[in-house]
């Protein structure tokens, strides 16, 4: 059972624990249009059936051994077209702890986090509710794979199968949520500079060329950047730096 988190200022303050659901941010999103959630709200479940991933992708989890829960949220300082910033706040926090157990972990655009050599270890899923122009709530879905040691796909890793150590859940997710909070207090000072600097620094496959395919063609390139609305800026053999959005492009 996963309590109110007693060493944070307002993340986890209300805290709904499932032992079963389909998905985290659908109850969430659910609580936030019923008014019954605030920010700092999260919802966890200890076996969810059905997670989202990106791309309409579900994220498999095996009961009991991993870490799936949703953060709510409500960035109405920023700009709607600032809204990458809080994916790139998202994912350099979850980073910051998780480093320190594996070191060469990396973020891979837009949000996933990857052990190079060994495959992917989490993921991030960012769903978002406005009044027309306005900004109302977020809601931050988060995987990551922990205790768990088989996995039906093979690009999928975890933080035991890596470092051979066992977790206790509880307490990895109270320092995640720490940490979280920490990352979204920067956010909302306006680091946002200091935000994308350290996203790009830990950015998978940045400055190394790599292969690529958009539009049903492959190609080589190189990551050189972020836009302002979060587009992957490429560059290209002939040196032409191109603009891909996430269902633009795939990594091969």
């Amino acid at each position: 059972m996963y309590k109110i988190l007693a060493n944070t200022i307002f993340f986890g303050k209300d805290v709904h624990f499932l032992s079963e659901c389909h998905s985290t941010n659908d109850i969430a999103l659910n609580l936030v249009r019923q008014f019954q959630v605030g920010e700092g709200s999260i919802v966890i479940c200890d076996n969810q059936t059905k997670g989202k991933g990106q791309r309409g992708n579900f994220w498999q989890s095996e009961a009991g051994q991993n870490l799936t829960f949703s953060l709510v949220l409500r960035p109405d300082f920023l700009d709607i077209s600032e809204q990458f910033y809080l994916n790139m706040t998202v994912s350099n926090s979850l980073r910051r702890l998780l480093q320190d157990y594996v070191p060469q972990l990396e973020v891979k655009w837009p949000n996933d986090l990857i052990v190079p050599g060994y495959g992917k270890m989490g993921g991030i899923l960012i769903e978002n509710t406005f009044s027309g122009k306005e900004w109302e709530f977020a809601v931050v879905g988060i995987g990551l794979n922990i205790n768990q040691l088989s996995f039906d796909s093979e690009t999928a890793v975890s933080l035991k199968s890596i470092t051979g150590s066992q977790f206790e859940l509880e307490e990895l997710f109270r320092l995640l949520i720490t940490q979280l909070e920490q990352g979204y207090i920067q956010l909302k000072k306006g680091k946002l500079q200091e935000i994308k600097s350290e996203y790009l620094m830990n950015l998978h496959r940045r400055d190394s060329w790599s292969k690529y395919s958009a539009n049903e063609e492959q190609f080589s390139g190189k990551i050189v950047g972020i836009s302002a609305g979060g587009k992957l800026e490429i560059e290209l053999k002939d040196g032409e730096i191109e603009v891909f959005d996430l269902k633009e492009i795939s990594f091969l």
